[in-house]
């Protein structure tokens, strides 16, 4: 079995491949054009691997859960709710003639909004805290969707075929200044988490040998929280949700990182996650061509090991 070191190495020279490989396949006409519009598209696919990579494992560090995803919390049901209140008082032309920066920083702001307000009301200093704010995250995740639902079910159908091609995540269509805004934001979350990192491997021992090792729990709790709540929010307010696809890459890292600390554990996440979305939408795009949505696939595959998961749970 090779090293954290040497399959971090063979995982950058696949994502390297799988970039490259989307870069140039396929080429047909001036490469001038080509090269800025698939490296946009590459760009923004980078940056939603790189959140919900991150984002997952720093997640399932602090819950001591490697079944869930912070897509439990609601935040994929919430991005559905804003889109369906917004089609529904404002309807369909109005939603596109919004500014994309406005309706990208609202939907960022109320996410965001959504989970400080979260984690403020319940978090105390018993753990048992920890276990409240996974199961109110899941009942106000059905709540939204169930609202979402209901509004959904009032709204025109043109104005419902609008809604639905907002539900899944799409790389196609996504604003360079957008990208620009995302990218910031990803980056002060990053410098943030790079400043507590030594702290991560402490956490994922658990609360009493945190704070017998000289960890204030309850603190890098709250800030790593806070920090997924964000990059989740940029991750579903750039491209939609995708909810599988950060068990799938973390899940996966652990299993090619088997050391588990996360020093090894997020890089590989993240460049399983470019693979996986990069190499993806190659396959999908020269091989497919486009006649499915890499959405659908992600979800199936992550499905898949999530019933997997639980089962080897159940057996243990």
């Amino acid at each position: 079995m090779p090293t954290p070191r040497q399959a971090l190495l063979l995982l950058s020279f696949a994502a390297l491949a799988a970039i490259a490989a989307f870069m140039t396949l396929g080429v047909r006409g001036n490469w001038d054009f080509v090269l800025p519009f698939r490296g946009t598209k590459v760009a923004v696919m980078v940056l939603v691997a790189y959140a919900v990579a991150v984002s997952t494992v720093l997640f399932q560090t602090v819950t001591g859960n490697r079944i869930l995803t912070p897509a439990i919390m609601g935040f994929d049901s919430l991005y559905v709710l804003i889109q369906s209140c917004a089609v529904f008082l404002l309807g369909s032309t109005n939603v596109a003639m919004i500014d994309h920066r406005l309706r990208f920083g609202g939907e960022v702001a109320v996410m965001v909004a959504f989970s400080v307000v979260l984690y403020g009301a319940i978090f105390s200093r018993s753990r048992r805290d920890l276990h409240l704010l996974i199961l109110v995250g899941i009942v106000f995740g059905i709540f939204f969707r169930s609202l979402a639902n209901f509004l959904q079910r009032l709204i025109d159908p043109a104005e419902f075929a609008f809604l639905q091609d907002r539900f899944f995540a799409s790389f196609n269509s996504v604003e360079s200044d957008l990208l620009a805004t995302a990218a910031l934001l990803v980056a002060a979350v990053s410098l943030v988490a790079w400043r507590i990192m030594h702290s991560f491997d402490v956490l994922a021992l658990g609360r009493e040998r945190s704070i017998g090792l000289g960890v204030d729990h309850r603190r890098m709790v709250t800030i790593v929280l806070v920090l997924v709540a964000v990059l989740v929010s940029v991750s579903t307010a750039l491209v939609g949700p995708i909810t599988f696809f950060g068990l799938l890459v973390a899940n996966l890292a652990y299993l090619a990182v088997p050391s588990g600390k996360h020093r090894f554990v997020l890089p590989a996440a993240v460049l399983l996650a470019v693979i996986a979305l990069v190499g993806g939408q190659t396959i999908l795009e020269r091989i497919f061509a486009f006649d499915t949505n890499l959405r659908i696939i992600i979800e199936f595959l992550g499905g898949i090991v999530f019933i997997s998961l639980v089962v080897q749970g159940k057996a243990r």
